[in-house]
């Protein structure tokens, strides 16, 4: 089995737990957002569902991907704090008003449609559960979670993505999530096993995507490229190319690494783990570049 357990944090909060280098290796930094599997009690209490329904909004130990990393130098940044509370993939804003009283009427919020969908910043509803929470929320422990969970989560990526840059020119952030299985796009083709997001250009560059493809295929994976994931609020939010910060969404096929019911690691998880730190090593010495030079002028 691969490498189950991260050394000691180096830092803990409410929101997350820190693996920082005292320098960085190299530009990478690893966000994983929704492994968070701190569920309070008053958060139980609140549900109409049971914990194992809440879990399903889970990127199920997806920080299990990442944790030979670490020892690796990379900075890696795991969320404590589990979705069904505040998603961190979301706009702060991104709320639906028709689970949360008392919003004050100047507030300005944020529609999209994963929202519309049911998974805005507090997820309200998923497929096989229509309401997830007994009664509205109140503004005030909507506020309560934003400044506990979800603004701490950003301030130490947005500084580590610093760091990086300061140390090493720039800063590509991967930010890890997993999937369930994908159908083959058409008939005759292979299901993609990971797909790499950049907000379709905006937050990365072609040349960083497709070399994270190219290692993924030598790690017999087959990778989709912006459909049907091209990344949400964490890369928009942090990737600022013509600031040297890069940003991708990495989304790997959860049942390549857990067991059969998807709830546990499974044998798959140190050939994942290989393949994700094999794409974290390529793009750690490659150069954000858009386009090269021709080689002969």
């Amino acid at each position: 089995m691969g490498q189950s357990a991260p050394p000691a944090p180096t830092e803990t909060t409410p929101a997350y737990d820190l693996y920082e280098p005292d320098v960085p290796s190299g530009p990478v930094v690893i966000s994983v957002p929704h492994a968070g599997r701190d569920y309070e009690p008053a958060l139980l209490a609140q549900a109409r569902v049971r914990q194992d329904v809440l879990q399903r909004l889970e990127d199920r130990w997806a920080d299990l991907l990442a944790y030979p990393l670490i020892e690796r130098g990379f900075p890696v940044l795991v969320a404590r704090v589990p979705r069904a509370a505040i998603d961190l993939n979301r706009h702060e804003r991104e709320i639906d008003a028709g689970m949360v009283s008392g919003i004050p009427r100047d507030m300005p919020l944020q529609s999209s449609a994963k929202l519309r969908g049911g998974l805005g910043l507090i997820p309200r509803r998923m497929p096989g559960a229509h309401e997830l929470w007994q009664r509205p929320l109140g503004w005030a422990e909507v506020e309560r979670r934003i400044d506990r969970f979800h603004r701490p989560y950003h301030a130490a990526l947005a500084r580590l993505m610093r760091a990086a840059r300061d140390a090493h020119g720039h800063a590509i952030l991967i930010d890890l999530h997993s999937m369930p299985p994908l159908p083959p796009p058409t008939a005759g083709q292979a299901a993609p096993n990971i797909v790499l997001g950049d907000r379709f250009g905006r937050s990365a560059s072609a040349r960083l995507m497709t070399l994270a493809a190219d290692v993924a295929a030598a790690h017999g994976l087959t990778a989709a490229q912006n459909h049907p994931y091209a990344g949400d609020h964490m890369i928009d939010r942090h990737g600022r190319p013509a600031h040297g910060l890069y940003a991708i969404q990495l989304e790997c096929d959860r049942s390549l690494y857990l067991d059969s019911a998807l709830d546990r690691p499974g044998a798959g998880l140190p050939r994942m783990q290989q393949a994700v730190g094999a794409i974290a090593n390529a793009l750690a010495h490659e150069l954000p570049r858009s386009t090269y030079a021709l080689a002969a002028e």
